[in-house]
């Protein structure tokens, strides 16, 4: 006798999928306007973001070309409106662009015999962890210069200390400033000794490491086969 067709599994698929169904109705009755919100503000706020960064670049494109035309002017000696613009380009949201600016800034401050503010705006950009090493050490390093006959030699010594490495960038002018701080303080063996060690790094500009060469001899230590095994 023939047995009945088994609906069991046939009924239960049914059944889930109408109850999917259901829930997924439900779900987009109850939630479908939030959804659809969501979905526009997300659209928005991303239109928003791109945009946003198209127009910073083009207003960063625009104060470097600024910068590019003060250069010129400053070149040809017309700097009385540079400080303004300067201070201008300094509120740039560009790290490169406002370090630019006050670089620029101070060095046209020395230009006007204004050593006290480019003290200050080399400072500021010493300081500022928001700016990469490389421009903080940059500024540390003219700022040092600029204070370094009112300075006490032991705080020269300690604000170079990090710079005054071998292998360092900086390692030649900190270097000098520190060596000569040591002899301010009558540590001649040590400021030879550095001396020499910075006519030993091949990475120091040939002109300070020329120097050091002469300096360290004056104190007794003979630093010339540095320079001499570089030549060959």
């Amino acid at each position: 006798m023939a047995q009945p067709p088994d609906i069991t599994e046939t009924f239960v698929r049914e059944v889930d999928e109408n109850l999917r169904r259901d829930k997924m109705r439900d779900f987009l009755k109850a939630y479908g306007n939030w959804l659809i919100g969501a979905v526009v503000l997300f659209l928005a706020a991303s239109g928003g973001l791109i945009w946003w960064n198209q127009h910073q670049m083009q207003k960063h494109e625009a104060q470097v070309q600024d910068l590019a035309q003060l250069y010129k002017d400053i070149g040809g000696g017309n700097v009385a409106r540079a400080p303004q613009q300067l201070d201008e380009l300094s509120k740039s949201g560009s790290k490169s662009v406002y370090a630019t600016a006050l670089f620029t800034r101070a060095a046209l401050a020395i230009q006007q015999n204004d050593t006290k503010l480019a003290i200050a705006t080399y400072q500021s950009l010493a300081q500022d962890s928001g700016l990469p090493a490389p421009y903080r050490d940059t500024a540390l390093i003219r700022q040092t210069a600029l204070e370094f006959d009112q300075l006490k030699p032991q705080d020269v010594i300690g604000r170079l200390a990090p710079l005054t490495k071998s292998g360092e960038p900086w390692f030649g002018t900190a270097g000098e400033m520190t060596a000569l701080a040591l002899l301010k303080q009558g540590k001649n063996r040590e400021a030879g000794q550095l001396f020499a060690a910075i006519a030993r790094d091949k990475g120091v500009p040939d002109a300070i490491r020329a120097r050091s060469v002469q300096v360290a001899g004056s104190l007794g230590i003979d630093a010339g086969a540095a320079l001499q095994t570089q030549a060959q």
